[in-house]
Formats: structure tokens, C-alpha cells, sequence
């Protein structure tokens, strides 16, 4: 019998992380599911556990935080042998005007999007390298690493840059075969999204598919990347925003 995969998956409390860890658990992979908010953790780890295949552990806390990175290894090793699949999601967005933005803001901002992406990775594949069976590693980045957008110019930098680690890394992590990509999803109807109720209407006039994407589109996008399905592709980012790129109208301008 094929042995289960194991995946680590950060800010899956809801949206765009939830939907990845729950297609994981649904096609059999034993799930890690980490959210800065414990409530949402729980709730998460009910949820995935009533409908999924796999096991589903929570680990609530910050995921740019040393500590809750290495309580996540040691969850997936001591429960279920491996470390296989990583999803360095955990973010945040804050929102200035480039000539007003804190040191503050941008410290914070580097640091949960860059440092906590950049630990877990290099965890994960310390990991990975002992196992000796290679393993995936996907970075959630953003349309706005190549577009600009209004008062997103520190997001804007983080996301860039995680694309950058993911293609950097191919020098010293795929003869080891592990593979790191990153997704880079735009407008996408989310739990924090749609609270704006004129978001889904103003996206759609704006993308050329005619709509903004579902969690789910970019989950499948995010699947198919740490499959073996895509086993020669690492160092990419693929962009998943409806055609939004290509002409990149802003809503806001």
C-alpha cells in the first residue's frame, strides 16, 4: 500500500489555505493546518477531519515564529513519519500610501510573509533532505509581484520576493529533489474579500474571464504544483487571476 503523504499547510484557518489543506485531506494526505487564530484552527481541523481522508492536526500560532515552525515538523514526524508537501501561506496585507508607511508596517509585513516563509522552507527541506525522497514546497505569492497596485508597495516587495526564493532555491534543493514553486492568485473571493460588498462586481468588470477566482481555483492550481504530477516543474510561479495580468486594469486608479 502507497504510503500517505504528509503536508504542512500555514494560514489555512479559512480561504485560500483552508481550500488547499482540504483538497490535500481529501486525496489522502495527512494534514498539518496552521492559523494565527486558534479559534479558526479548531474549527478548520473539525471540518477537514468530518470530510477528508487524511488526518487532519491543528498547530494554532504564528507561523513566522521559530518555535511554532518546529512544533509543526515535530507534529508531522511524531504523528505520521514525514514531511512531504509544505504550504508556506501564512500572510499579511498592510495597506499605506508609500510616502506615509511605517518602518513599522514594513518590518511586520517582511517579516510574516518573508521570514516566516523563508523558515519553514528551509525547515521543511532540512527535513527532506534526511528523508531522502525529495518533497514539494509551494510559496503563496501575489499578482501584485507583477503589477502595480496602489498602496501595496511593501506587500508588493514580500510577494516578489518569495518568487525570487523559489527559483533561487532550484540551485541547492533540486538535486536533492525537492521541488519549491510559488502561486501567484488575484482577485479571489475569500471570507475577507467579499466583506466588501461591491468586491465580486468591481473584479469581474475588471478580469477577462468575467469574474474574480473561487478558494477553489487556486487551490487546484496549488495541488496540482506539490503532486507528482508536476514533478519536473519547480523554481516557477504561476500566476492564477483570470487573465488579470495581461491588461491590468486597477479598480482603483
Amino acid at each position: 500500500m502507497k504510503k500517505a503523504k504528509v503536508a504542512i499547510v500555514t494560514g489555512a484557518g479559512q480561504g485560500i489555505g483552508l481550500e488547499i489543506a482540504r483538497k490535500l485531506s481529501n486525496q489522502g494526505s495527512h494534514v498539518i493546518l496552521n492559523d494565527l487564530e486558534k479559534s479558526l484552527t479548531q474549527e478548520a481541523v473539525a471540518t477537514l477531519s468530518r470530510q477528508g481522508k487524511g488526518k487532519v492536526i491543528g498547530c494554532s500560532g504564528d507561523a513566522a515564529d521559530e518555535s511554532v515552525i518546529q512544533e509543526m515538523i515535530e507534529l508531522a514526524i511524531n504523528n505520521f513519519g514525514s514531511v512531504d508537501q509544505v504550504v508556506a501561506n501564512a500572510g499579511i496585507t498592510l495597506f499605506g500610501s508609500f510616502l506615509d508607511y511605517s518602518s513599522q508596517d514594513f518590518m511586520e509585513v517582511m517579516r510574516v510573509n518573508l521570514l516566516g516563509s523563508f523558515l519553514l522552507t528551509q525547515a521543511s527541506a532540512q527535513v527532506m533532505k534526511e528523508q531522502e525522497e525529495g518533497g514539494a514546497i509551494l510559496l503563496t505569492s501575489s499578482v501584485t509581484a507583477h503589477q502595480s497596485h496602489e498602496n501595496l508597495s511593501a506587500y508588493a516587495m514580500s510577494k516578489a520576493a518569495l518568487e525570487m526564493l523559489a527559483k533561487n532555491l532550484v540551485l541547492e534543493l533540486a538535486p536533492l529533489g525537492i521541488r519549491v514553486n510559488a502561486i501567484a492568485p488575484g482577485a479571489t473571493l475569500t471570507e475577507r474579500t467579499t466583506s466588501d460588498p461591491d468586491y465580486a462586481k468591481t473584479w469581474s468588470k475588471q478580469t477577462p474571464l468575467g469574474r474574480p477566482a473561487s478558494v477553489e481555483d487556486i487551490a487546484n492550481s496549488a495541488v496540482f504544483l506539490l503532486s507528482d504530477s508536476a514533478r519536473h516543474i519547480t523554481g516557477q510561479t504561476l500566476i492564477i487571476d483570470g487573465g488579470w495580468t495581461s491588461i491590468s486594469p486597477s479598480p482603483y486608479a
